[in-house]
């Protein structure tokens, strides 16, 4: 079983506008409202792909119960925790030149006792060979490692552990450390210290260095220009495809996803790369954080070229 763990799930609303002018009116257009936060979107991505999972993590409030119903009506499973406060309502603007902008709210607050049920739960969830995802933002006064002892917990009960995070959290978590990560640019120089004009050339020693440390599986995204895979064995650059952008959101979500569900399958290397490129390329034509057809995401993966590093 595949459990995608969302601790700080949102309602995403997204919407277009011709030009966003800051300290100005701005009257949006194609405003769609979406069950939202990286482990949903995840799930999202699996459940195209004819795959299943189950969804968990913290919701509250009127927005979490309308979070729930709309995971419902897309026929996937979740056993979320009910806990104080409302599940927030994020704001994704995209302009004319594909520009986006977020205004995320922070989120609901979670005890210790609740962060230890939703661990154990998560175990009874994935069983002793599921995978789990851990994904996005933390509740706002979780502790920054707290995807470290999940991930320990879950490796110790014999789960294989997929995290997507960044700065503290993704630092703290890669001590544990998880089996597959998915940095983007961005977070992997963040990471190191480097700036970020760094030619790409030097990032795959650095991902190799993941690998060192005990990491099976590197994934680099590297949005427009493709991503990067890498294991002991392998190590390719997919290139990306033109098509038509109407979001970008989520799309690394679903790259997580298609990845999560091609380890379950066992899939080659070669096409798990390609699956999650394709899935990516795939969630930007899509409106919303939504995931794109099986159908599109079969014909974009035939076209991925891959090259060894």
């Amino acid at each position: 079983m595949i459990v995608t763990v969302t601790m700080n799930p949102a309602l995403d609303k997204t919407a277009e506008i011709a030009r966003l002018e800051p300290r100005r009116l701005n009257r949006l257009s194609g405003v769609r409202v979406d069950a939202g936060g990286k482990g949903v979107n995840v799930s999202k991505m699996i459940k195209v792909l004819g795959g299943e999972s189950v969804c968990t993590g913290f919701v509250g409030g009127g927005a979490g119960q309308e979070l729930c119903e709309r995971i419902e009506r897309m026929g996937i499973r979740h056993r979320f925790l009910t806990v104080a406060g409302v599940t927030r309502t994020n704001l994704k603007i995209m302009d004319a030149d594909s520009g986006l902008t977020e205004l995320n709210e922070p989120g609901v607050a979670v005890t210790g006792a609740e962060m230890d049920a939703l661990l154990e739960q998560t175990k009874d969830l994935a069983g002793p060979d599921g995978i789990v995802v851990l994904s996005g933002s933390l509740p706002q006064n979780a502790e920054a490692g707290t995807y470290r002892v999940f991930a320990e917990a879950l490796k110790e009960a014999g789960c294989t552990v997929l995290a997507d995070a960044d700065g503290d959290s993704f630092k703290k978590a890669i001590e544990a450390p998880p089996d597959v990560i998915k940095p983007n640019r961005f977070e992997l120089l963040q990471y190191y210290g480097l700036p970020q004009d760094t030619p790409d050339g030097e990032l795959p020693s650095l991902c190799r260095k993941f690998l060192e440390r005990g990491v099976a599986w590197v994934i680099l995204s590297l949005g427009e220009n493709g991503a990067m895979f890498f294991t002991k064995d392998r190590c390719v650059r997919a290139g990306t495809l033109p098509v038509e952008v109407r979001s970008t959101v989520g799309a690394g979500d679903s790259m997580v996803g298609a990845a999560a569900y091609a380890l379950e399958k066992r899939m080659s290397f070669e096409e798990t790369a390609k699956l999650a490129m394709a899935a990516s390329i795939g969630a930007v034509t899509t409106e919303g954080t939504n995931a794109p057809s099986r159908e599109l995401v079969g014909e974009l993966m035939s076209r991925i070229a891959l090259e060894e590093i």
